[in-house]
């Protein structure tokens, strides 16, 4: 009997899986798909090894219903005589001491609940299914995979905040690190300067050389760097202590505001989709989209500096990898770096986007973190 591994990427209000056959030592795609985390209106997408849909439909789940079992129970019959062997999951954050992939033991999901604080927004969640798995299947052979862990080389100067050493970990850590290891792994070349915008409902840009992160956006949490869906990016700290000393926000409220209502949603008061906000006309709507990209392109910029020039632009995500508008919005800001965009091609979706003349390689790689876990989850299992 073969075996199986699961990966889990849980989100906000969804969870992408990828299921894969691991024998021989290489990994094969059985099938991938989405599953909506809406007890009230859930439902399954999944798709063949060829992106062929298979299953799209409203489970019957009762309220409080796991989503996690159920998914598994679902998936089974398509694993046919494969045995689910493990399942591994994208954790966001790992704080001072998880690095390396890890197999998940209870006192490991102690110490990752304690990093919930760090990333609110995401931490819970994707501790959830361990947490089930745990209780549900105590002997499923379950890997954590972190999304702090590409960025662990970052130098002291790109590292370290410039305020005194307080300890507690409290430095810069960078995520989306699965999605930016996948992306690097597919264009690194020797001496290679790539920037990797990975632009979506959550957002960070990182520069690359040799396959390693040299400086991010995303920093302590996820909210620094790049405006987002409804995260704030970075904005000026005193604004933190104005809100507090002089309006009487509490610190739960600040929270709400900086992760719930602001990005997108908090600039154009309508929506923090993307596509929504494209097709609106209203004022605050637009401006939204133009400060989405005049950030992001801030940011690409400084990126650049950081690797003493640039060779690579690079866009994934779900921003990144499907609207032509942003990207062409990006670039147009960025000309002065030695950029022009193939409008053609840009628009078709190609993988290289950028023009003949273009001093900088534009490219367009789908991001599959999916298949970093699953990796990563194989290597342990072999070990």
């Amino acid at each position: 009997m073969a075996k199986a591994i699961l990966a889990l990427n849980v989100g906000s209000s969804s969870i992408k899986f990828a299921a894969y056959r691991f024998g021989d030592g290489e990994l094969s795609l059985i099938c991938k798909g989405l599953l909506d985390q809406h007890v009230s209106d859930s439902h399954f997408t999944i798709r063949d090894a060829a992106g062929k849909t298979i299953d799209d439909e409203k489970p019957d789940l009762d309220n409080g219903a796991d989503l996690t079992l159920a998914l598994i129970e679902r998936l089974q019959p398509l694993l046919e005589n494969d045995e689910l062997a493990a399942v591994g999951h994208r954790i966001v954050h790992g704080g001072p001491r998880f690095f390396d992939p890890v197999i998940i033991k209870p006192d490991v999901l102690h110490e990752l609940d304690e990093l919930t604080p760090l990333a609110p927004l995401h931490q819970l969640g994707s501790l959830a299914p361990v947490r089930s798995l745990l209780k549900a299947r105590p002997a499923l052979f379950q890997v954590a995979c972190f999304d702090t862990a590409f960025h662990r080389g970052l130098e002291p100067v790109y590292r370290r905040f410039p305020i005194p050493d307080i300890g507690n970990g409290i430095h810069r850590y960078g995520f989306h690190g699965l999605s930016f290891e996948h992306v690097a792994s597919k264009v690194t070349a020797p001496g290679l300067r790539i920037v990797i915008a990975h632009l979506g409902s959550g957002s960070s840009i990182c520069a690359v050389r040799d396959g390693r992160s040299i400086n991010t956006t995303m920093s302590l949490t996820p909210l620094d760097g790049v405006m987002m869906g409804t995260r704030c990016g970075a904005v000026d700290p005193g604004l933190l202590l104005y809100l507090q000393k002089s309006m009487g926000f509490a610190v739960a409220d600040v929270e709400d505001l900086l992760y719930h209502k602001s990005g997108l949603l908090g600039v154009s008061g309508v929506s923090a989709d993307m596509r929504t906000l494209l097709s609106a006309h209203d004022p605050n709507s637009m401006l939204a989209v133009e400060q989405f990209c005049a950030r992001a392109a801030e940011h690409v910029a400084t990126m650049a500096t950081s690797l003493g020039g640039l060779d690579a632009l690079v866009f994934t995500g779900g921003i990144g990898e499907n609207s032509p508008p942003i990207r062409e919005r990006i670039c147009e800001r960025l000309k002065w770096l030695g950029l022009e965009l193939s409008s053609s091609a840009n628009r078709q979706g190609a993988k290289c986007i950028s023009a003949p003349e273009s001093r900088v390689s534009l490219q367009v790689i789908p991001t599959d973190e999916e298949a970093v876990i699953a990796e990563h989850t194989a290597k342990l299992m072999a070990d």
